[in-house]
């Protein structure tokens, strides 16, 4: 293990870290904006970038982008960050806590941040930041999943992205025990119980839930592929419901029924399940499917390797089609005039809000 580089006299305000990590899609943003909010802590806001996410607010590691991003970073070992980094320099420490007190409220001492990332680097802030907290967030790998491939630019074939979520919480299983301090929770749990959660929490980093505001002020977290970004509340707690879970649920559950490829999907359901047990998930339990169904649908070890194949062929061509369409985006832009430009964007931003707007209405 490497000397231990922190810098010891930033911590004379007896600053407390606390990290928020689990998978892209497991609800981490909103758990990490509400456990800024309780007392005496500091998160990230207004900052321009995705998410409010610390890994665009330095310079002293890669962001996930840089090794395949969401659904695929954690495959390059590269992503994996411990306390034997090379990176743990003076020098870069000092300039990694410089840049994110730059954006903490520096009279609160628990400074919160929230990147996907923190999954695999949890050794590596550990080591940063030694009076470090980790809060890990996972969620229902199909709907991870299934939430991911929204992400157009990014869509990978879903028995890949199952491998990736065991992948990455499998590292964290392993570095888990060099922690100090670390809370685990599921996006089940929360959705259910948020207020049980908060209190949890509060108690874990050593502080409380404040009260309820009468009042209240609203911003904007800037999202992709949303101008206008997402409206959240300034201090009171955001709401959480278990919706979105049932709604990737209830594809999950078409997939494996009615789906004319119901074969692939059956096949990589009875392929993952004895690993997502583990972790005490089922991909078949609850979803229509019995054992009897999967076994007389039974595909051969020769034809599901072969659906797999098929299906990272068609996330390929998926990702080049959305990708050339950003391409030609950028070039239109480049090309046409500033005033035409500027009002195709006031366009896209008014449809938006719109939908946001309908959405509300219910």
């Amino acid at each position: 293990m490497k000397e231990n580089t922190a810098m010891q006299n930033d911590d004379k305000n007896n600053y407390k870290y606390v990290f928020v990590c689990g998978l892209q899609r497991s609800g981490t943003s909103v758990l990490g904006r509400n456990v800024a909010r309780l007392e005496n802590c500091t998160g990230f806001k207004n900052t321009g970038v995705l998410q409010d996410e610390g890994q665009y607010l330095q310079d002293v590691y890669r962001t996930d982008r840089a090794y395949g991003g969401t659904g695929r970073y954690g495959f390059d070992p590269r992503a994996h960050l411990t306390e034997t980094s090379d990176l743990l320099t003076p020098a870069n420490i000092a300039r990694l806590r410089s840049s994110w007190h730059a954006y903490w409220n520096n009279s609160k001492t628990i400074c919160v941040e929230k990147t996907p990332g923190n999954l695999l680097m949890t050794r590596f802030l550990q080591a940063a930041f030694p009076n470090s907290f980790f809060i890990v967030m996972k969620r229902h790998p199909g709907a991870v999943s299934m939430a991911t491939q929204r992400w157009k630019v990014s869509v990978t074939a879903i028995h890949r992205l199952f491998e990736h979520w065991l992948h990455c919480y499998g590292i964290f299983e392993q570095d888990k025990r060099y922690l100090k301090h670390v809370y685990e929770l599921t996006y089940e749990g929360y959705v259910e119980n948020p207020d049980k959660y908060h209190q949890e929490i509060a108690r874990f980093i050593g502080t409380r839930v404040p009260e309820a505001p009468k009042d209240d002020e609203f911003r904007y977290v800037t999202q992709w592929p949303n101008p206008t970004g997402l409206r959240v509340p300034e201090y009171a707690m955001e709401d959480v419901t278990g919706a979105h879970n049932r709604k990737y649920f209830d594809r999950w559950s078409h997939l494996l029924t009615g789906s004319p490829f119901k074969g692939y999907y059956r096949y990589i359901a009875r392929k993952y399940e004895p690993e997502f047990a583990k972790h005490r998930y089922s991909l078949t339990k609850g979803f229509g499917v019995t054992e009897e169904v999967l076994q007389r649908g039974k595909v051969s070890d020769i034809v599901g390797p072969l659906y797999c194949l098929g299906a990272d062929a068609g996330a390929f061509m998926r990702r080049l089609s959305v990708r050339s369409k950003g391409q030609l985006k950028v070039t239109a832009k480049a090309v046409l005039p500033e005033f035409v430009v500027t009002r195709i964007r006031q366009a896209g931003q008014r449809q938006s809000l719109n939908k946001e707007r309908a959405a509300a209405r219910g």
